[in-house]
């Protein structure tokens, strides 16, 4: 959309960001519904192709690892629709699971 780009017609790194850390707090809110999970951490930031107004990304998450308390996702983000699956942005986003005063807590 319009709002996410910058001044030179391509998406804003920092939407995409935070496009991927909700769609993992999704998939792990699905996954553990009974935790509360805040974002730790994504591993390395590289933007492999810039995105231009009007592209549908698809962002697919699958958990990669789990700790006691913690638990990975690994990202890609590529073209919807786009058969060849070209992959625009991938990261690792680490979650931890906390009580209501922000301690760590073990997953449920």
């Amino acid at each position: 959309m319009p709002g996410d780009l910058n001044q030179y017609g391509f998406l804003f790194g920092g939407k995409m960001l935070s496009w991927i850390d909700e769609a993992c707090w999704i998939a792990a809110s699905l996954d553990f519904p009974s935790s509360r999970f805040v974002t730790v951490g994504m591993d390395h930031v590289e933007f492999r192709h810039g995105v231009v107004e009007g592209v549908i990304l698809e962002i697919d998450c699958q958990k990669s690892k789990q700790g006691k308390t913690s638990v990975c996702y690994e990202v890609q983000v590529s073209r919807g629709g786009d058969d060849a699956k070209s992959v625009i942005f991938s990261t690792r986003v680490t979650f931890v699971n906390v009580d209501k005063y922000g301690a760590k807590l073990a997953i449920s």
